[in-house]
């Protein structure tokens, strides 16, 4: 299947207008300099431009000093070796020595011979790199290209004033015969004290499973090939020095910003260099390109950091929270009815949950499955996006009147990119079910097929005809199965393009991106919406966990938080009301609770919790994300803190059974370390529950008195906490 011509484009986040200021330099060494991190390239000759240094800061270097540096870089030639010095070019490939994983597989169709760096292609820069300044932001932009075997690639590097690197390739078609490609990756390297790595695994409803391991000879490379994301997506790759926390050690991460089915990989070789890669991962045949047509690689998201993971945070949370389409207004606290009433829609059954919704302060209610027509199960009528006349007489008119008349938002539940085969769309239209005949079924459903004719524009013409009809603010947008079928490329492509197209047509309306949970979280879709569902479970056990995990790149006010019901509908575990309270207060906080069913203390309870989110709103959805490296695997600890360093809120949570009789002080890095604090304890949903006789004596007084160095360096004693309770501190600096 041949992809369409696909334009070099900006996202609608952390766009360079490079129209801004621009200039073309000479083939020199470029210093690419912000908020302490430093990116070298060896632009010199004609050979394809090396990143000799991403990492700290060197300083402010003159022209000659930058050529010294670049020279005092190349290496020795080893025994048994290519006769002139190894280096890791922007496109490694082995024409120039480098034997380990190409970022850059091209093939020519006519006759099946291999056109670019994985081979025989002598790239050369064509062209003097052209630099780009705006305000903190720098860039630089280089031209390769090899002409006899009709390739030419413009290599793009850009790094944001937070520090955040995003590298990419546009690979054109110069020659007739159709050029396929394999990978248009990007390959980093990075020192050889990077020893260690971090990503990610998990499972539906427990996501964001942290794997470490050294790195060794050879290449340690995770796949993703659901067409999504997928629930053990490894998500980000951070490689470091040794023994690297939350709060230590020096780190370089990568991350590929895409939808589909991608690739990171730590290469050691036993050459001498250290890599990182990151790409969409493309199936042989899945994009091909005409003379003249070109393709344009994702974005690959890579981070230093000096100071442990939070560092990481640090950057890309205050980077993403600059992009354009960064929340525009406060989260909205969310109702949604999923886990209250599932498929039972009425009017009558809804207007109780309005109620208690309306009671406890929620600002937006949101139906979730089950509206459309036919919809009385999981098993038909996905792609049928007309509204259930049998359920619904009059529409949702009336339920969305109803929900106003409360003094709420409403939102709906859809699923686009899926089909039911039980189905008024499928069976007028047979093509629009992907892979047709003998496509395997998930969760009863299979996958639309966004690239056949008609299928896209009668998605639009849907939805675009309910956000017409009726006052909907809010849509939250379903994904619930892979895709196994080759397409992915496509497949994705497509479904940005639907949902650029409805922002267009409906600015003011609200997008939340779900994939049967978290299984399709990445920075190229956060571009698109205004939330995602972090995953399908509410249990604030799994919840701590995926948080952590999760929002290592994800800011907090991005990932839906809802409190669940006292016995979790994915575990079957139970927690107490201030469990789940204080974990859903960290992020877009909602609900996913019948609460019409609920006692009165419960739903005074949750109408406090509500209260505490709105007041405190403005610091957890801008502050600086902290997690806090503890001695007890069992305690986590982590907090937000409001830019000026004067205000935080802190969470104490116990996963598991402390490790001792007496845990160690929590410490509170981050405030202000000359100024005053006020630390008190946040009751939410009763006290928490303690298996100590009596607690501290500054908690059992109800506040405390100290500066943000001691907070630090000392920290305070926590009353002794059951597993699965946690303590919500508010820190403000005294007046």
């Amino acid at each position: 299947m041949r992809s369409p011509t696909v334009r070099p484009r900006r996202s609608r986040h952390w766009k360079l207008n490079r129209s801004r200021l621009r200039s073309s330099s000479p083939s020199v060494v470029i210093h690419l300099r912000a908020a302490g991190v430093s990116v070298l390239v060896d632009a010199r000759g004609t050979a394809v431009p090396t990143l000799i240094h991403w990492g700290r800061d060197l300083g402010d270097l003159g022209d000659d000093d930058l050529i010294l540096v670049a020279d005092a870089g190349v290496p020795a030639i080893p025994p048994s070796s290519i006769d002139i010095p190894l280096r890791v070019s922007l496109v490694p490939g082995v024409s120039e020595g480098w034997t380990g994983r190409p970022g850059l597989a091209l093939w020519r169709l006519e006759g099946a011979v291999e056109a670019a760096a994985t081979r025989s292609t002598r790239l050369e820069q064509s062209g003097a790199p052209v630099v780009t300044r705006q305000g903190g932001d720098v860039g630089a932009a280089f031209t390769v290209s090899d002409r006899a075997a009709g390739v030419e690639i413009v290599i793009e590097i850009e790094l944001s004033a937070e520090g955040v690197l995003r590298v990419r390739s546009t690979i054109r078609n110069i020659a007739a015969a159709p050029l396929m490609i394999d990978a248009a990756a990007s390959v980093l390297p990075v020192p050889e004290r990077a020893r260690e790595l971090l990503d990610f695994s998990g499972l539906w409803a427990h996501e964001g499973r942290a794997i470490r391991r050294p790195l060794e000879h050879g290449i340690h490379s995770r796949e993703g090939r659901h067409g999504r994301g997928g629930h053990d997506s490894a998500f980000v790759l951070v490689a470091g020095a040794p023994g690297f926390s939350w709060e230590s050690g020096e780190l370089w991460s990568v991350h590929a910003a895409w939808s589909g089915d991608t690739a990171v990989w730590a290469e050691r070789s036993a050459l001498g260099p250290t890599v990182l890669g990151a790409g969409e991962l493309l199936a042989a045949g899945e994009v091909v390109l005409e003379q003249g047509e070109e393709y344009v690689a994702p974005w690959t998201v890579a981070t230093y950091s000096r100071h442990g993971l939070n560092g990481i945070s640090d950057r890309v949370h205050a980077w993403i929270r600059r992009g354009e389409h960064s929340p525009r207004r406060p989260r909205p606290a969310i109702l949604n009815t999923w886990e209250a009433v599932y498929f039972d829609h009425s009017l009558e059954a809804l207007t109780p949950l309005i109620d208690a919704a309306r009671e406890v302060g929620v600002e937006r209610f949101v139906l979730d499955d089950g509206w459309f027509r036919g919809r009385r199960d999981d098993r038909r009528a996905l792609g049928d996006w007309t509204v259930d006349t049998a359920v619904w007489p009059d529409g949702l008119g009336p339920l969305i009147d109803r929900v106003h008349a409360a003094g709420m938002e409403f939102g709906l539940w859809v699923e686009p990119e899926m089909i039911s085969l039980d189905s008024d769309a499928a069976r007028r239209h047979p093509s629009w079910v992907l892979g047709r005949e003998g496509a395997l079924s998930w969760r009863h459903q299979h996958v639309r097929d966004l690239t056949a004719e008609g299928s896209a524009e009668d998605l639009f013409a849907h939805l675009d005809a309910l956000l017409r009809r009726y006052d909907i603010a809010y849509l939250k947008w379903d994904h619930n199965r892979d895709l196994l079928s080759v397409g992915a490329h496509a497949q994705t492509s497509a479904a940005y393009a639907l949902i650029d197209r409805l922002r267009r047509a409906h600015p003011t309306v609200e997008i939340e991106s779900c994939a049967s949970g978290g299984a399709r979280l990445d920075l190229g879709m956060l571009t698109r919406v205004d939330r995602v569902w972090p995953s399908d479970t509410n249990d604030p056990l799994e919840r701590q966990r995926i948080h952590g995990s999760l929002g290592l790149l994800i800011p907090p006010e991005y990932l839906g938080a809802h409190v669940g019901a006292p016995r979790a509908h994915t575990t079957g575990r139970r927690a107490d009301l201030s469990f789940r309270l204080a974990t859903a207060l960290f992020g877009s906080a909602g609900i996913e609770w019948d609460i019409s069913r609920a006692s009165e203390s419960e739903r005074h309870e949750v109408a406090e919790w509500l209260g505490h989110y709105k007041r405190l709103r403005p610091l957890l959805h801008s502050g600086r994300v902290v997690r806090v490296d503890t001695a007890d695997a069992a305690q986590v600890v982590h907090g937000v803190i409001d830019p000026a360093r004067l205000a935080a809120v802190f969470a104490v949570a116990m996963i598991d059974s402390s490790a001792g009789a007496l845990p160690p002080p929590v410490r509170f890095p981050g405030l202000d370390p000359d100024a005053w604090f006020d630390v008190r304890p946040l009751i939410l949903g009763g006290a928490p529950l303690t298996i100590a006789d009596r607690p501290p004596r500054w908690f059992a007084e109800g506040s405390i008195r100290l500066t943000g160095r001691v907070l630090a360096e000392v920290g305070l004693p926590m009353p002794l906490l059951a597993p699965e309770q946690a303590i919500v501190l508010e820190l403000r600096a005294a007046p």
